[in-house]
C-alpha cells in the first residue's frame, strides 16, 4: 500500500500546474484531476494556449508506458487558425460546433509494426492492437496534465482519416486515432454517471 501511495503522489507531482498565464500557479491533486476533467463540448474562444503549453503537456505525454519502450504514438499540432479551421472542416458537424472556440486541435497516431511485434512478427493476437492500446495510454497522460494546468479536452473518434493525412503529411505506416481539442471550458459541464465498480471489476 505504501508503494502505491508514492506511486500516485509521484503522478500528483508529474501533474501539477505550472506555466499557466491565465491562472495562479498552484499544486494540485491527482485526485483533484480525475474529479474534474471532462469531456468538454464548449470552449471559450476569448482564451489562447501556447506552443510552449502544449510542448508541456506533450512532454508529460511522453511518459506514458508502451511496448518495450515502443513509443508509438504521435502527435500533429494544429495551432495556427488556418490549421484548426481547415481541421474542423474533417472532424463532423457535431464535433466542430462542439469544438468551435478550442484553440488547438490535435490528431493523435500511432506507428504501426511496433508495438506489439518482434522482429516484424505480432507478438501475440492482438498485434497492432498495442499500438492503438499505448496511444490510448500516451492520450490519457495528455488529457491530464492539461487539466492538470487548467485546460480541458475532447477525444474526438469522428474524424476524416485520409484527408487529415493529407492535411499533416501523415505517413502511410502511421494510423490516425483521434483528434484532440485543447482549450478552456466555457461553462461547466455535467459531471456523468459511472457503473458501479462491482459491474466493471471482480475479484478471486
Amino acid at each position: 500500500m505504501k508503494k502505491i501511495v508514492t506511486l500516485f503522489g509521484l503522478l500528483a507531482l508529474l501533474l501539477s500546474c505550472s506555466g499557466n498565464p491565465q491562472e495562479p500557479a498552484a499544486s494540485v491533486s491527482f485526485d483533484s484531476v480525475l474529479a474534474t476533467r471532462r469531456s468538454v463540448r464548449s470552449y471559450d474562444a476569448t482564451k489562447s494556449v501556447s506552443e510552449a503549453q502544449v510542448r508541456e503537456i506533450l512532454a508529460a505525454a511522453q511518459e506514458a508506458p508502451s511496448w518495450a519502450n515502443q513509443q508509438p504514438s504521435k502527435y500533429y499540432v494544429a495551432v495556427s487558425p488556418e490549421k484548426v479551421r481547415a481541421l474542423q472542416e474533417l472532424i463532423g458537424p457535431r464535433n466542430k460546433e462542439n469544438v468551435a472556440g478550442a484553440p488547438v486541435l490535435i490528431v493523435s497516431t500511432f506507428e504501426r509494426g511496433k508495438s506489439g511485434f518482434f522482429r516484424d512478427t505480432p507478438s501475440n493476437e492482438i498485434g497492432d492492437g498495442w499500438g492503438a492500446y499505448d496511444n490510448g495510454l500516451s492520450n490519457a497522460y495528455f488529457i491530464l496534465k492539461a487539466r492538470a494546468m487548467g485546460f480541458d479536452t475532447l477525444i474526438m473518434g469522428f474524424r476524416e482519416s485520409e484527408p487529415i493525412r493529407t492535411l499533416f503529411g501523415i505517413p502511410e505506416n502511421e494510423e490516425v486515432m483521434a483528434v484532440i481539442a485543447l482549450g478552456y471550458r466555457a461553462g461547466e459541464p455535467n459531471q456523468p454517471q459511472h457503473r458501479k465498480l462491482d459491474e466493471i471489476a471482480r475479484f478471486f
